[in-house]
């Protein structure tokens, strides 16, 4: 992959937490099994972005998950390219026969490359997945496409997105999802942010989603109340080290 020339690193970016911050607001943590489905944006695939680790975002919060629950058990089968329909069909099957407390679910990134996408049947679909989903007991995440993400061949490609994102916020209050919406994040205007591809955050745009979805898991344990964003008061004695 091509490495992608950015202004900031890992230590320095203001949109990430060190891995002690990020695993001080998860030290209640209670989840001990956490798997990951859908397609490549759900399994982190990014070019590797210099002063970055060359990590994925699920890949980051199962380190700091890692942190406080050392016995953590952690499955990621996302695939490229995977449709919905792909999903409900040849991984849902797998992890429910896991077992997961933590799952992540895709918001449907590769139904929309088609040339007049049925949102009716993308809907559909979705549905079918977060309902399948939610039958292993799970808590479940999401996350809404970011604006960075665009597809000029496609001219009504904003409008695509705009309207899957908000069957995914739908769907995610439904079922009670940790839900991070990344559509109007400030990271979308990094001109450095996607991959060669043009499509898939870089690592430093996986770092950042990782931060996005560490804050909003700990606000779903604590109801919200402000915790700590960066290293105050914090012994790194008190954390184990990633596996």
């Amino acid at each position: 992959m091509t490495a992608v020339a950015i202004s900031f690193s890992e230590e320095s970016d203001p949109f990430c937490l060190s891995s002690v911050s990020a695993a001080r607001l998860l030290v209640d943590a209670p989840w001990r099994r956490f798997a990951v489905i859908g397609d490549s944006l759900s399994a982190g695939t990014g070019d590797p972005a210099p002063g970055y680790a060359a990590l994925g975002w699920a890949d980051r919060v199962a380190d700091v998950l890692r942190r406080v629950r050392p016995d953590l058990a952690y499955l990621n089968i996302g695939e490229v390219g995977a449709t919905t329909a792909r999903t409900l069909a040849t991984q849902v099957e797998r992890v429910t026969e896991y077992g997961p407390d933590l799952l992540h679910v895709p918001c449907g990134a590769n139904d929309l490359f088609r040339p007049e996408p049925d949102f009716a049947k993308i809907e559909q679909a979705l549905r079918r997945l977060y309902e399948a989903a939610a039958g292993t007991g799970a808590q479940l995440t999401s996350f809404t496409l970011g604006s960075a993400f665009v597809v000029p061949r496609f001219a009504d490609w904003t409008d695509r997105v705009l309207r899957l994102n908000a069957l995914t916020r739908r769907l995610a209050a439904e079922h009670d999802a940790v839900l991070v919406d990344m559509w109007d994040h400030p990271v979308n205007s990094r001109p450095d942010l996607l991959s060669a591809d043009r499509i898939h955050f870089a690592t430093s745009g996986q770092a950042v989603m990782a931060t996005e979805m560490v804050k909003a898991l700990a606000a779903t344990l604590d109801g919200g109340r402000r915790r700590p964003e960066r290293d105050e008061q914090m012994n790194p004695a008190e954390l184990r080290p990633p596996v």
